[in-house]
């Protein structure tokens, strides 16, 4: 007999917070250590400044991310708190309205009047603040943040994106470099998109479509940026 907690562990709406942050911070990760790479790469006939950029934009990015993840995360779970305080608060000083409010919330859904007040009235006996937080703010277990949880996806994300094109830099030959890295870019977005839409249970080729267009456009722009401006470095 399945359960309600054994039916949501066919869904993937529970991953989406961690999942966000981990292909936020790839992402990130192999497309703009890889642009950089590649805008140093057309305007330098040697290694060192190319590994030197590659090497400086995969730390500064990942602690950026990081950091950049924990404290939009944390700004959001303070509104989060700050509502459910004053939630609590109203409750308190006026049960009667508030008990009003998510009648009509549950009106607006289809229940009928008699219907809407009937449940309103059950949930507030059982948890009232759980359902107005729910129903009303609509802050559920499964949405509300965790700003340490994103700031960890984030960053070792971009990390492991970033190592990526680092092994490019390190190891494919000098003269035509730009080349190397876009193209093992390419098929580490392809792979990203797919890994990213087969976890997330979404479609695997809008997934590797829309990585790739905007992997290339970011990428295009820097080598243009770098031919623009190519000196010997």
């Amino acid at each position: 007999m399945p359960t309600i907690d054994t039916y949501l562990e066919n869904h993937y709406i529970h991953r989406s917070n961690w999942l966000r942050a981990a292909v936020l911070g790839a992402n990130d990760g192999i497309i703009s250590v890889s642009s950089l790479a590649i805008g140093i790469a057309t305007a330098s006939t040697t290694r060192d400044p190319i590994l030197l950029a590659t090497i400086a934009s995969l730390v500064a990015g990942a602690l950026s991310m990081a950091a950049g993840e924990y404290v939009s995360v944390s700004s959001q779970t303070d509104i989060e708190k700050a509502d459910i305080k004053r939630e609590a608060k109203e409750l308190k000083e006026m049960p009667e309205m508030e008990l009003k409010m998510l009648a009509q919330i549950y009106e607006q859904r289809g229940l009928k009047k008699e219907t809407a007040m009937l449940v309103a009235k059950e949930l507030t006996e059982h948890d009232p603040l759980a359902a107005h937080v729910r129903d009303e703010l609509g802050i559920t277990d499964i949405n509300q943040a965790n700003p340490i949880q994103a700031a960890l996806a984030s960053g070792g994300a971009f990390t492991a994106g970033g190592i990526l094109p680092l092994l490019v830099v390190l190891f494919a030959p000098i003269e035509n470099m730009e080349y190397y890295l876009y193209g093992f870019t390419i098929i580490s977005l392809v792979i990203l998109g797919a890994v990213s839409a087969k976890t997330g249970g979404s479609s695997i080729s809008k997934a590797i479509v829309r990585i790739v267009i905007w992997g290339t456009i970011a990428m295009g722009l820097s080598a243009f940026v770098g031919y623009i401006f190519g000196v010997n470095v």
